[in-house]
């Protein structure tokens, strides 16, 4: 069957065949049982069994899915919980994605944007803490970005980065503006709006936090 009934939920089983993917737990309006109802479902099914990727979890969400699934990898910064398959299979694509950080601050989004592109069969690394305030961390490691195959940018305040690091490669930038930052940031807005006036070619926005929605660009990219 493509998709699976519940009294609060109907869960798409077709997902890895339209969408390349098996279908994402997004925890936030969910209870906790409804979440490990869901999170069951998709560790049980045929295509992608044995696997689920949540997102957002909140400690009422991930204590009992680490509970249910015990060998479930919580992380802690990004709030996503992912239940590789096991074995894990290689990844696959044509190559790395690179997420790269402005700050520390911006990790807990690049961590959900790093969790999500592993769960969609891509192999990742991460480049942190390179924002524009010491624009001399990130010119030292112009041989780790041109040798990706996908760079996810993401950074807060000004949201400068990604123009930088798209002036420095030829590859598909994905920028993603973070919510951090002083008044005047707006919660991000400012940041969105550099990146979306990028004078850099090839950068591409999402919305401000959308770390998974960057990873999900990212792996499109890099497994077509």
């Amino acid at each position: 069957m493509n998709f699976e009934r519940l009294t609060f939920a109907t869960i798409d089983h077709l997902r890895p065949v339209t969408q390349g993917h098996q279908e994402v737990i997004f925890c936030p309006g969910k209870t906790p049982a409804q979440v490990v109802a869901i999170a069951e479902r998709l560790a049980a099914a045929g295509e992608g069994g044995g696997t689920f990727l949540a997102t957002r979890a909140e400690r009422a969400q991930w204590e009992p899915l680490l509970a249910r699934f015990p060998s479930a990898e919580f992380n802690e910064l990004g709030r996503t919980v992912y239940l590789p398959p096991d074995p894990e299979p290689s990844p696959t694509g044509r190559g790395t994605i690179l997420v790269v950080t402005a700050g520390t601050s911006d990790l807990p989004v690049a961590e959900e944007a790093a969790v999500t592109a592993r769960a969609f069969k891509n192999r990742v690394e991460r480049l942190t803490d390179v924002g524009v305030a010491g624009i001399h961390r990130l010119l030292t490691q112009t041989e780790v970005l041109r040798s990706a195959a996908v760079i996810v940018v993401v950074a807060g305040m000004e949201g400068a980065l990604p123009s930088v690091v798209g002036g420095l490669v030829k590859v598909p930038v994905i920028a993603v503006p973070t919510s951090v930052g002083y008044g005047a940031s707006f919660g991000g807005l400012a940041a969105l709006l550099a990146m979306l006036n990028s004078c850099a070619a090839g950068v591409t926005v999402v919305n401000i936090d959308n770390g998974f929605g960057a990873a999900a660009a990212a792996s499109r990219i890099n497994q077509t």
